[in-house]
């Protein structure tokens, strides 16, 4: 396969989740579904033609959670933080003229926010972030041509939001639709 025909979802999902108390690629909503899927099931509802997820902590666990129309990519390096996650991820979307990055841990994003982000036709030009109520969050949609300056950006527990501003990133405003809170700690001690 020589390109991707749409854009490449990716759900980032290799923390360890110490505040969470695990990791929360592991986590599962109250009806037991898991949130690798609810992300991974946005992400390709919303159109992406291939989804990705990254796993890290509990990668051989959270492997049977992940849906079989996704791909796994493991960050061996995943402890050094959510850059090295996403560096793992992003060399894997090769191909693609645009990846949709979104989290593990925001199990109510609906699919009109990821679709909002989109837009009408996502090309490696592209680059945009939702925002909520004006605070940065995801997903966030990185066009091929941005992915090198990007890659070359992150490190440790850094992720991309300096260089994406640096960039000229398009603030989707998504606050209409979505709270934009993720889940921090256990959904029994609260969101955020």
């Amino acid at each position: 396969m020589t390109a991707v025909a749409g854009p490449t979802g990716l759900v980032l999902a290799a923390g360890a989740g110490r505040r969470f108390g695990g990791p929360k690629a592991l986590a599962r909503t109250v009806d037991g579904t898991p949130w690798l899927a609810l992300a991974a099931g946005v992400l390709r509802r919303a159109g992406c033609s291939r989804v990705l997820v990254v796993l890290g902590a509990g990668a051989d666990d959270a492997r049977a959670l992940v849906p079989e129309d996704a791909e796994v990519v493991v960050a061996t390096d995943w402890a050094e933080g959510i850059g090295a996650s996403l560096a793992a991820g992003l060399a894997a979307t090769r191909g693609a003229p645009a990846v949709l990055v979104t989290l593990v841990d925001l199990p109510e994003l609906p699919v009109a926010v990821a679709r909002r982000v989109l837009g009408d036709a996502p090309g490696p030009a592209s680059l945009r972030r939702a925002v909520y109520g004006g605070r940065p969050g995801h997903p966030v949609l990185i066009g091929a041509d941005h992915l090198p300056r990007i890659a070359e950006s992150l490190t440790g527990d850094s992720g991309a939001r300096d260089v994406l501003e640096a960039l000229g990133v398009e603030r989707i405003e998504c606050g209409d639709l979505f709270s934009g809170t993720d889940h921090d700690r256990p959904v029994s001690e609260g969101a955020g």
